[in-house]
This record gives C-alpha cells, sequence and structure tokens, in this order.
C-alpha cells in the first residue's frame, strides 16, 4: 500500500467510478473468494520513466491490483522494476531488453517509457499509465479502440479538475492576470496540458506565460524567466516534476504562489491541487493488466481509461513559505500535507 505524509480523500467521478467498478468486478470474478486461483507465475515487466511520488504511486497501485486479484509477489507474479531515471536513452534501452525477455506484459510508466516500450515491445501486452494523450503519443490509434497489444490508462485531468485548479489560483490570488508555467518541450504529454490549460485560462481572463526547458538543469532559470507572474501551474510533466525543488525554490523567493496538477507535486512544495490520484491511476491499470492475463482480454479491444478519482491536497506550510493566506474555502475537507 502506498505510504504518504497525507492522508487522501478520494472523490469519485460520477458515472465513470460505477464503470470502473463494474471491470473490476468482471476482472476479479473468475477467482475463488481468498483469490487462490492465481497459481500459475507470472512475470511482469515495468518501467518507469523517472523516480518522483506521481509516478511510484501509479506503480505502487499497479502492483496492489495483482495482490488483490490473488496473485503473491516473489511466489506466483515476479515484477521486473526498472527506472529510467527521466533519461529517454535509457526508457529505450530498458524497452529493448524487456523486449527479448521471458515476460507476460510490461507496464510502462509515464509518456516517454511508454512510447519506447510500444516501439520496442510487440509480442505481449503492454499496459501504459501517466499518459496524458495516447493517441497523440501514438501508441493507440483511439481510445476506444487501440487496436494493438497496447493500452492501459490516461491521467488528463478531467475538464472540472482544470477548471478547479485555476479557480483555486483566483482564490489564492484573486486578482491574478499571468500565469507561468514551465514544462519539458520535448513531451507530447505537457504540450497537450499547456493547450488545455490555455483554453481555461483564456475563459478566465487570465494569460498563460510559458518557458521551456530540455534538461532539468534549465528549471530554476526557466522559471525566472516567465518573469511577473502572479502564480505558476505545475502540468503533470515528467522533467519539472522531478526537478520541482528548483522551481519550488525561485516561488518562495519571490513569493509566487505554486498550484500542482497532482498531489505529489503539493507534498514537494506545491501550495494545492485538486487533481489526479495516481495511486489509484496505477490500481486501475493493473486491475486492467489482471483482465488481460487472467481472463484473456484482448488489448486492442480494450478502450484507454481514465482517472476514476481526485485526490484534493493542500500544504499549507507552503503556502505560509510563498507568503499566501489559504482560505478556509480550499482548506476545508482537503487532505493536508503535514
Amino acid at each position: 500500500m502506498r505510504q504518504t505524509s497525507f492522508r487522501r480523500r478520494a472523490l469519485a467521478l460520477t458515472g465513470i467510478a460505477a464503470a470502473a467498478a463494474l471491470t473490476f468486478s468482471a476482472c476479479s470474478g473468475t477467482g475463488s473468494e481468498d483469490g487462490g486461483d492465481a497459481a500459475e507465475k507470472i512475470t511482469v515487466g515495468i518501467s518507469q520513466f523517472a523516480p518522483h511520488p506521481a509516478l511510484d504511486a501509479a506503480t505502487e497501485g499497479f502492483k496492489e491490483a495483482f495482490a488483490d486479484a490473488g496473485y503473491v509477489e516473489g511466489e506466483t507474479v515476479e515484477f521486473d522494476l526498472q527506472n529510467a531515471q527521466g533519461e529517454q536513452q535509457n526508457a529505450v534501452t530498458i524497452a529493448q531488453e524487456f523486449s527479448t525477455s521471458d515476460l507476460d506484459a510490461v507496464l510502462a510508466v509515464a509518456t516517454p517509457a511508454a512510447q519506447a516500450a510500444a516501439q520496442a515491445i510487440t509480442e505481449v501486452p503492454v499496459l501504459f499509465t501517466a499518459v496524458t494523450d495516447a493517441v497523440e503519443a501514438e501508441l493507440v490509434e483511439s481510445n476506444e479502440q487501440p487496436g494493438s497489444n497496447v493500452t492501459g490508462t490516461s491521467d488528463a485531468v478531467p475538464a472540472e479538475a482544470l477548471q478547479g485548479q485555476f479557480d483555486l489560483i483566483k482564490e489564492l490570488v484573486p486578482d491574478a492576470k499571468k500565469v507561468g508555467i514551465v514544462y519539458a518541450s520535448g513531451e507530447v504529454n505537457s504540450e497537450v496540458q499547456v493547450k488545455d490549460a490555455t483554453k481555461v485560462a483564456d475563459g478566465m481572463g487570465i494569460e498563460i506565460v510559458t518557458q521551456t526547458v530540455t534538461t532539468a538543469n534549465d528549471i530554476a532559470q526557466a522559471t525566472e524567466a516567465l518573469g511577473d507572474v502572479d502564480a505558476i501551474y505545475v502540468p503533470t510533466d515528467n522533467m519539472v516534476v522531478t526537478g520541482v525543488a528548483a522551481l519550488i525554490q525561485v516561488a518562495e523567493e519571490q513569493k509566487i504562489p505554486v498550484i500542482a496538477a497532482e498531489a505529489g507535486t503539493v507534498e514537494s512544495g506545491a501550495i494545492a491541487t485538486m487533481g489526479i490520484d495516481y495511486h489509484a491511476l496505477g490500481k486501475q491499470t493493473g486491475e486492467m493488466a489482471v483482465k488481460i492475463l487472467k481472463d484473456g482480454a484482448d488489448p486492442a479491444d480494450m478502450a484507454v481509461e481514465t482517472a476514476t478519482t481526485l485526490a484534493n491536497t493542500v500544504n499549507p506550510g507552503a503556502a505560509e513559505r510563498m507568503g499566501v493566506k489559504l482560505p478556509e474555502s480550499i482548506t476545508k475537507d482537503a487532505d493536508v500535507v503535514e
């Protein structure tokens, strides 16, 4: 089970959650009541693009789904966990190694890892998670009908959550006119998020100011180059989230509030989010994998799923360091980073 320093409050999304529950019921319904039917040992390769709280949580949630389905790690399931440390070439190398290994399935965590896995691995199912737009990333033919051995879950922020994130900005800085975003120029995932954020901001009379980075070493300079912005929004950009400490340091020095797209970044120093619960998203992906491996489902016909829960998280210490007073409307019923 994921260990965190904050309490999680899962907010179910109407309708979708019910459908996901039915899917999981179908996944686990083939076993005995104690889950003891998962007798044949399987091996699952996991390629995680970078080490940071959101992706770590997704990986742990994925593994938890196997435990819930009756698999015992070390006995009936082995996980070969590899981490690319945020380097695309490492992700390619891992995918190539997995393609020649005796694996029953592969999980790719984050878009760059998923792209590498989809290119290299064609003989076994490939599940992905923490991918914003699987079609744009050329992982699937369509979200409804993936069409190959690749499918999984998207961390695309639901429209109401993205609007909620910008509502948080307006609550913290009512007169906000400019919001800065730093993102990696090479991540399709991030380009999609910036485009979506810009649409929401336009509707609120907010200008989006962007700076791109090519390495984590560029983050501090890019944050400073945003100039006179009223707040900073951090999307689920793998490079920036991994090196978010540099962005947070600049924001604290300049007293600029930071709102994030997911809870792990709040734990790392952003003020608040209404965002994706990556542990739950990873578990949802694991449930899809179980359905493939135990029930014989075909990835080509398994629609890409979206998040069924959101995490509302605040960091009072971060707010104080950025010179912001958290209103009760934000803190009420929220998970709090201690």
